[in-house]
């Protein structure tokens, strides 16, 4: 593997690391500063999902006739430019705008450099090669948002998104220097690239997706109100609770990158599903423990970006001739479940009950999830079992 490559893709997701998940973070404070409710400002996680959905779906038409590295610099100054508007929004509306179009250029970013991860690594280390591309999203929860977090409890919630603009800048200098021009097997009918949406196969994937990690967003989408409120921790200390959500993420990818050396990638979905479902189950009855409520909150994020690898590895393998749409849309649905589990999360706080029960929903869809994962499992297999016949 060309290791220093795949540091600098995993610069591109450091930053859509910030951009997504720093919103958590400071979810309450920003609520305050635009004077809106708690519920209210998770449409600002919304917002950001449905860019995503709506960007995945644009770049299968707009990548034609472009080299997958111009698309990465591309999609990282659009990041920049809508973190720029988020840094400067004064009042609900904006940042609305602002975080949609923050969110268009994540899943296509995700895609197009999951394709690359895999092209520059042999058939055994494809799916750690692309674990290390979505490193940096891990790394960014670790000390990224920590830090942005302390800042944004000493200076203002804005610094959270400026942070990202300049960081944004420096990795499109890295991808224009250091990240290779590699081809993709892609249709050029654009009607082809769609064929494989034709099958079972990859629908129960990015329903799989969708539902396992909305399981986990229906509470961590308000993990900020939960250790504020319910926990009982200071605002000055979210900095160091995010770190130890930053942990989990890291060591949940680095764990699912090595057992992927040794179980299937389906295993190892299923596998991670699992903890996310004991995540939200626990979540619901640990709140009021701050050491509980800590550790249930590192198991989920652990199992949450455990999931990743595999998965992603999964749609690029069930998607041929449409890499870069499927890739990309399984972001779409990774953010869809985003969307909905900060949606169905927030009903329960809506009508009055305790933050910690906004894991209630995530219950349900994790169980799900692990459903849409066996089918899926069975039909993978008997068709890789037919290949190889």
């Amino acid at each position: 593997m060309r290791k220093f490559s795949l540091y600098v893709l995993a610069f591109g997701t450091f930053g859509l690391g910030m951009t997504e998940f720093g919103m958590m973070s400071i979810l309450s404070v920003a609520a305050a500063g635009l004077q809106v409710s708690v519920p209210e400002a998770g449409h600002f996680i919304s917002a950001y999902a449905l860019g995503v959905c709506f960007g995945a779906v644009m770049l299968t038409f707009l990548a034609q006739g472009h080299s997958l590295k111009s698309l990465l610099i591309a999609l990282m100054l659009i990041m920049c430019f809508g973190n720029m508007l988020a840094a400067v929004a004064p009042n609900y509306g904006f940042m609305i705008a602002a975080r949609f179009i923050s969110g268009l250029p994540h899943g296509g970013y995700f895609g197009v450099a999951g394709i690359v991860a895999k092209r520059l690594a042999s058939k055994k280390k494809q799916v750690q090669a692309v674990a290390i591309m979505i490193s940096g999203m891990t790394i960014a929860n670790l000390l990224g948002i920590p830090l942005a977090a302390y800042i944004t409890h000493i200076v203002s919630w804005h610094m959270l998104f400026a942070m990202v603009v300049g960081w944004g800048l420096w990795t499109v200098y890295c991808i224009h220097k250091w990240v290779p021009n590699v081809s993709v097997k892609q249709s050029a009918d654009l009607k082809s690239q769609f064929a494989f949406l034709k099958k079972p196969l990859p629908w129960l994937l990015l329903i799989t997706i969708m539902l396992g990690n909305g399981g986990i967003f229906c509470w961590y989408s308000y993990i900020s109100p939960i250790m504020l409120h319910e926990a009982g921790f200071s605002a000055a200390q979210m900095s160091w609770i995010m770190a130890v959500a930053g942990l989990g993420m890291v060591l949940g990818n680095i764990f699912s990158g090595k057992l992927s050396l040794y179980l299937s990638p389906t295993k190892l979905t299923a596998i991670m599903i699992i903890i996310m479902f004991a995540a939200s189950l626990s979540m619901i009855f640990s709140a009021h423990s701050q050491i509980l409520a800590l550790a249930v909150m590192f198991l989920g994020v652990f199992g949450l970006f455990g999931v990743s690898g595999p998965e992603q590895y999964l749609i690029i393998d069930t998607a041929k001739g449409g890499e870069i749409l499927g890739a990309s849309g399984a972001q779409v649905a990774f953010n869809l479940g985003n969307a909905v589990g900060a949606y169905v999360g927030g009903l329960p706080i809506a009508m009055g009950y305790a933050n910690s029960f906004s894991a209630l929903p995530g219950v349900f869809l994790t169980v799900l999830g692990l459903i849409t994962i066996y089918y899926f499992s069975r039909l993978y297999e008997k068709e890789n079992t037919q290949n190889i016949g």
